[in-house]
């Protein structure tokens, strides 16, 4: 493919501009680039296998304009979700919402606070002490997050037409003043059967993923789990009743990732991430030493998509 190899060439930024291009001109088309250049080997859209594949199918055949995907995927829209389903005591307390970045105010806001936008990933500011941050500067900030149409990147349709917001919520933080680790169950079915946790996330620094199963065992889905063979990963004492939150938030969607907090025995809402990696995850390529398959495809045939 002549294009593919075009937009190789251009780099990473020639290759993000183009498949924004190519998402104006018909979604699929971004993906067959995107997907090419990630796995190198062309898209079969009608015969999905892998855990990527099956992503993929659900995004354009069932996710693409599921109104409760939208909602949900919106994480100031979502938060109403959780309250209309039962599920309000594990929302972080929201301080407020700016429609606009000019609306923001530091001297209206506590000393720590947690800032992200309600759509889209890396559009977020966790801030310890407001005294070092320069105003006018966070606002240009958010003033690029307004900017971007995020959905056009990876051809997520579920964020198209999302109206931008700013949320402000509590700072979450351990005693140590380190973030709180991230659990992100994967929900197939609405079953959890793993949670991939998130360590050593820091300032600057690409934090390790280890998947683990609900014994707590470490699974082979990631080449962290065989670097570090050492390390071990603290179970928190609520994870059993986190597994059992993730199901029950996953119950109507055949996949999704649920991202939680567990602070000491407090569980909180992260969010629900419908295409994780856009359906483009290349860190499941990775084949465990003495494996056959790699984890993509493992991770695969635990998704059984909808018949229709």
């Amino acid at each position: 493919m002549n294009i593919i190899r075009k937009v190789k060439d251009l780099g990473w930024w020639g290759l993000y501009t183009t498949a924004k291009y190519a998402t104006c001109i018909s979604p699929k088309l971004n993906t067959r680039i995107l997907y090419h250049v990630t796995f190198g080997k062309k898209w079969d859209e009608n015969n999905p296998v892998t855990i990527n594949d099956k992503v993929l199918w659900l995004k354009y055949h069932t996710y693409w304009k599921n109104d409760t995907v939208k909602k949900c995927a919106d994480k100031f829209l979502v938060r109403q979700w959780l309250l209309d389903n039962g599920f309000g005591e594990y929302l972080n307390d929201l301080i407020c919402c700016y429609e606009s970045p000019e609306e923001i105010c530091l001297k209206d806001l506590p000393n720590q606070f947690a800032m992200k936008l309600n759509v889209g990933c890396r559009c977020n500011l966790v801030c310890k002490d407001k005294n070092e941050l320069d105003e006018e500067q966070v606002i240009e900030t958010a003033r690029k997050w307004f900017k971007q149409d995020y959905y056009k990147r990876f051809a997520e349709m579920q964020y198209k037409d999302v109206k931008p917001c700013i949320i402000v919520e509590k700072y979450l933080g351990t005693e140590s003043g380190e973030l709180p680790v991230d659990y992100k169950f994967y929900c197939m079915n609405g079953k959890a059967s793993s949670v991939m946790v998130c360590v050593d996330r820091k300032d600057g620094q690409h934090p390790k993923f280890f998947f683990l199963d609900r014994e707590w065992n470490k699974l082979p889905y990631t080449e962290e789990r065989f670097l570090y063979p050492d390390l071990v990963i603290e179970k928190p004492k609520m994870i059993d009743q986190a597994f059992d939150l993730a199901e029950k938030l996953s119950k109507n969607f055949p996949f999704v990732r649920v991202d939680l907090y567990i602070i000491g025995e407090k569980i909180y809402f992260g969010e629900l991430t419908f295409t994780p990696a856009a359906g483009l995850d290349s860190d499941f390529k990775f084949v465990p030493p003495g494996g056959k398959e790699d984890a993509d495809t493992t991770l695969g045939k635990l998704l059984t998509l909808p018949k229709n």
